[in-house]
Parts: structure tokens; C-alpha cells; sequence
């Protein structure tokens, strides 16, 4: 059987869409036939992003902007059929001694990668729950899975707790026609975070980082996004509150 995703009249919203992965996943959606509204606190960004309908500046981690957001949407769109919330990433912090770590540092983290996902998802929650159907797919990371290659507490940590977010709204939203999973990439070239964070390697880390990965490459955005549209398809209807390896297997 040879399945092609087919998303023409679904309305998607894709947080994080200024670049990386949220811009391929945002990118995959209109050219599988969604109605697109890309949101990101990077305007600029977002002008790049391929075939959005709608784009939107908003910082995610801020409650009421990102219920004004999603009002619009619905407005322009008439309603939410999908939200996949690929925002969130290191923000330019680096690896550090637990020691030197500051409040101010922990709680950005956790402001970028938990707090905007829970408040896009409360956001729609409403109107999927009305219509008795709905996607959210999470973008978490192998971070999430186990201790981070980037040595970042904040970032392992606040993954691991999209990750029990993600869980805990599938068996809340499930009642509701509403499935809840995640991506959970491995190593992908998505930005200059991550660009930098490999550069950093030394060639023997770089080596064996591939050399522990059973397809012996790294991953790529558009790896993420096929994952991403296929949680949040119909023929992932009947799968919920999962946490999908997109990795490359690990050795």
C-alpha cells in the first residue's frame, strides 16, 4: 500500500516556523494541501517559510498573545484541525557546570520549549474539542529521552518534560476525537545551534556520534516533517500519548 499524505482542507498551526525543523514541517503541510499559519517570534523568519497562508510574530512562551494568535487563525481559517509545536531549542546557550547555572538561564529553556507548547495546545484544545477531532504533534528530542549530547540541564530537562506533557494530554485530550504524540529527532543540521554545536565536535566526536547511529548518517528537516505528517494523519488515528524516535536508530 502506498499511502501519499493528503491535507487539502485541514488547517495546520506550526510554532517555531521561522526555521529548521518548524519550517520544513510548515513547509511539508501547504505542499501536502494544508492551510498553513506559521507562528515564531522571528518575523523575518517567517517570511521565508514556503507556502504559509498566514504568518504570525508572537512570543509563544506569553499566554495571551498566543490566545490571540490562535484566534486569528481560527478567524482567518474557520478553524484548527492541527497543531504541531516544533518551537523551543537551545537559544543559543551552551554547555555549563551545574554550578554556574542561573535561574535565569533554566526558566528560558523551559519558557521556549514546555511553556509555549502547553499554551498553544490549551489554545486550540477548544475548538478541536467542539469539532470532536484534532492533531497535536510535539517536537521533543532524543533529550528527552535520555542525557543531552548538548550538556545543557535545562534543555534535557525541559524536553523530558515536553515529553510528560505530551503523555498527559493524550490521556486528557483522547475522549475528544483529540491524539497527542511527539517527535523525537535525533541529530539533524536544522540551525545554527545545532551547526555550531557540531562544529564543536572534534573529528573523532563527530565519527563516532555517526558511527553510533545505525543508518550512519545524520538526520535531516525533511526526516522530521515526514514523521510529523504522518502523526498527524489519518492513518494515525488510532495512535496516541507516543513518543516517536526519529533518530536513525542508536547503537
Amino acid at each position: 500500500m502506498s499511502i501519499a499524505f493528503d491535507f487539502t482542507g485541514k488547517s495546520v498551526i506550526i510554532t517555531g516556523a521561522a526555521q529548521g525543523i518548524g519550517r520544513a514541517i510548515a513547509s511539508a503541510f501547504a505542499a501536502a494541501g494544508a492551510k498553513v499559519a506559521a507562528l515564531d517570534i522571528d518575523a523575518a523568519g517567517l517570511a521565508l517559510v514556503a507556502g504559509a497562508e498566514l504568518t504570525l510574530s508572537v512570543d509563544l512562551a506569553d499566554q495571551p498573545a498566543v490566545g490571540a494568535a490562535v484566534a486569528q487563525v481560527t478567524k482567518t481559517f474557520g478553524s484548527v484541525d492541527i497543531l504541531v509545536t516544533a518551537a523551543g531549542g537551545v537559544r543559543g546557550q551552551v554547555g555549563q557546570p551545574l554550578e554556574t547555572v542561573t535561574p535565569e538561564s533554566w526558566q528560558q529553556l523551559f519558557a521556549a520549549n514546555v511553556e509555549s507548547a502547553l499554551w498553544c495546545a490549551q489554545a486550540v484544545t477548544p475548538h478541536m474539542k467542539a469539532r470532536g477531532a484534532g492533531r497535536i504533534v510535539t517536537i521533543s528530542s532524543g533529550a528527552g529521552l535520555r542525557p543531552s549530547l548538548t550538556g545543557i540541564q535545562a534543555y534535557s530537562a525541559a524536553k523530558h518534560a515536553l515529553v510528560g506533557l505530551t503523555k498527559q494530554l493524550a490521556l486528557e485530550l483522547g475522549p475528544s476525537g483529540i491524539t497527542v504524540n511527539s517527535v523525537a529527532p535525533g541529530f539533524v543540521l536544522s540551525n545554527p545551534n545545532t551547526q555550531r554545536q557540531w562544529d564543536s565536535y572534534t573529528s573523532d566526536q563527530q565519527e563516532r556520534l555517526i558511527a553510533g547511529t545505525h543508518t550512519r548518517r545524520l538526520g535531516t528537516t525533511d526526516d522530521i516533517a515526514a514523521a510529523a505528517l504522518f502523526l498527524a494523519s489519518e492513518e494515525a488515528s488510532w495512535i496516541t500519548g507516543q513518543i516517536l524516535s526519529v533518530d536513525g536508530g542508536r547503537a
